[in-house]
């Protein structure tokens, strides 16, 4: 019988490349993973993240090892949280052999809630994103939180008899920090800053309540978007932010939007 002759496997993506064109992301998208999140009542959540992870690909390489970016997840079993997040890059950046990395990392997050009036509880949902970058060994971190509110219109109020026209608004609200933010921090920046916050759960009581306190302040998309930047610019904690705010209007089949971008270290 001949001897079988057990052959090095080709590494085909560390072979040179001759198109001298470097990349700038490569990496994978879209993978599930759980997570951990602290939250500001000092209790933890299981959820769900999506996460993009990607490298930068030096021109003279064919190829990255995509089969790394989902070692490392799994080394991490279940431990991937806010604290763990730059090693994770870092760790990403050393074994991809790249000096630049990116990892966005998308979950839901669930606040339990009281309504106004009966103080009934119950969750509401919003999305957070978790943006990691190194660049030339420096880590920069961004949140993205998304908070659904309600908006109700200053000039419909002004020219109506009665009534006013109201919307549901998604505001997000993305920011560089130099220290530790929570996330709830960011949510009520938001809901402080619109005509009037939303709840899971209202009896008819909290419904009275929320119906007379959006009417009492009412907010174009401009003043949502000015009133969370003024707070932000006095946050030291925040360095850089874009705040955007898009109200699904109940008068139109078109929404009104409005963004704010500010670098507060160039300023």
């Amino acid at each position: 019988m001949n001897k079988q002759i057990d052959l090095p496997i080709a590494d085909v993506q560390s072979t040179p490349d001759t198109r001298h064109i470097a990349i700038d992301r490569v990496g994978i998208k879209a993978i599930r993973h759980p997570v951990i999140v602290a939250d500001k009542d000092g209790g933890i959540q299981h959820t769900i993240a999506i996460l993009n992870m990607y490298v930068n690909l030096p021109h003279n390489f064919k190829g990255t090892h995509m089969s790394r970016f989902v070692e490392i997840l799994n080394s991490r079993e279940r431990e991937i949280s806010v604290e763990s997040f730059e090693s994770i890059l870092r760790e990403m950046v050393e074994k991809l052999e790249t000096d630049s990395g990116h990892i966005e990392m998308s979950f839901p997050y669930f606040i339990n809630k009281s309504a106004p009036i009966s103080q009934v509880k119950s969750l509401l949902d919003y999305e957070v994103t978790f943006i990691g970058e190194i660049v030339k060994n420096e880590y920069i971190f961004t949140m993205k939180v998304i908070i659904p509110v309600t908006s109700l219109c200053p000039c419909s109020k002004e020219i109506s008899s009665y009534g006013a026209h109201n919307q549901r608004s998604h505001v997000s609200i993305s920011v560089r920090t130099n220290s530790f933010v929570w996330i709830e921090d960011m949510i009520r920046v938001a809901e402080n800053n619109a005509s009037c916050e939303l709840y899971g759960l209202l009896k008819r009581p909290d419904e009275k309540y929320v119906t007379e306190r959006a009417y009492d302040n009412p907010k174009f998309v401009e003043d949502i978007v000015r009133d969370i930047a003024d707070t932000l610019n006095r946050d030291n904690r925040i360095d850089a932010y874009v705040v955007e705010s898009e109200n699904f209007e109940s008068i139109h089949n078109h929404s009104a939007y409005a963004l704010i971008e500010k670098n507060k270290k160039h300023h």
